[in-house]
């Protein structure tokens, strides 16, 4: 089998997400071989001791360049990450002329099967992104941007760089967490690809890009073998937006905001927390003590009790003061 070539980007605050992502990654999809943009230099300590040999670790060194370094003087560590998120791609290719496709994912994923049917859905596209698919109450937020950062790929051909490069230069120009002259972070630019570029692929699997945004307008299923199907079809991968770690062990899904609505899938969270656990363990063995990422608990527990017996118009005082 030919090899799929994969790139993301994380700090030690999300290596263990990253990782995580990694290791499910490589189990359903066997023949990957993920490039990681490494943000920080612990990152590139502890990726390096760990047993990964699909991985080729990537310093941020090699990517900063003059225009990139002038970016990130006015960027948020989140914005600086979203900048680099088609810089990353855009290097691999150039420094792998093997290489003739590529996909971006983010680091908070988690795969649940095979990836493979997206892939025959991506056939021979020069590009493939995913929409949000908000639920019916969040579809005002699609002012930020239809499509969503998850899983972005490019093929090798005119139209595929001609996309990544285009992206690149607009991301280094301008990405920042607000919304202004139709623009937001990285992902906003991708509004205008399907009109654009007549060999892009919108992922139509309904088991691909699963998230706190969308999920409760899905029935999840879970058989007798662990395997979890999302109305019907494979969940493949699902998005872990909001959630935290915590440093007595425990874990913080979702905020009210999304599950006021619906609770969040309950075999989908504990199987990312069970992977999670796991990666930790690994973790420490090889760096032991370690910690970022890990929320206090004694916050999360101020943030809920606020959000159970707060009423709203306190709520939006509080905020200015206490971080919920």
């Amino acid at each position: 089998m030919s090899v799929r070539h994969f790139c993301t980007l994380f700090d030690s605050n999300y290596l263990l997400k990253g990782v995580a992502m990694l290791r499910t990654l490589k189990e359903y999809c066997p023949q990957a071989h993920v490039h990681v943009l490494c943000m920080d230099e612990r990152t590139l300590a502890v990726l390096g001791a760990l047993d990964m040999p699909y991985i080729s670790c990537i310093p941020l060194i090699a990517l900063e360049d003059e225009p990139l370094l002038a970016a990130k003087k006015s960027r948020s560590v989140a914005e600086y990450c979203w900048t680099l998120s088609p810089c990353l791609p855009w290097y691999v290719l150039q420094q792998n002329p093997q290489i003739n496709f590529i996909t971006y994912v983010d680091a908070d994923l988690l795969f649940y099967s095979p990836v493979q049917p997206l892939f025959d859905e991506i056939g021979d596209a020069s590009v493939a992104i995913i929409e949000h698919r908000f639920t019916p109450r969040l579809r005002h937020l699609e002012v930020n941007g239809r499509f969503c950062v998850e899983w972005v790929s490019f093929r090798r051909d005119d139209e595929g760089m001609a996309c990544l490069s285009r992206w690149r230069d607009q991301c280094i120009e301008w990405c920042y967490y607000r919304l202004e002259d139709g623009r937001l972070g990285d992902q906003k630019y991708l509004d205008e690809w399907p009109q654009r570029y007549s060999h892009l692929h919108i992922l139509e699997h309904v088991g691909a890009g699963v998230a706190p945004w969308n999920y409760a307008q899905y029935r999840f299923v879970q058989d007798a073998g662990g395997r979890i199907t999302v109305d019907g079809e494979p969940l493949i991968f699902y998005h872990f937006h909001q959630f935290q770690l915590l440093d007595n062990g425990d874990f913080d899904r979702l905020s009210t905001f999304y599950t006021s609505e619906c609770p969040e899938p309950g075999a989908v969270y504990g199987a990312y927390e069970a992977a999670l656990k796991s990666v930790l363990s690994d973790v420490r063995a090889v760096s032991p003590g370690f910690s970022a990422g890990l929320k206090p608990a004694a916050q999360v527990a101020g943030r809920r009790w606020v959000q159970r017996f707060v009423p709203h118009r306190v709520k939006e005082i509080l905020r200015r003061f206490i971080p919920y």
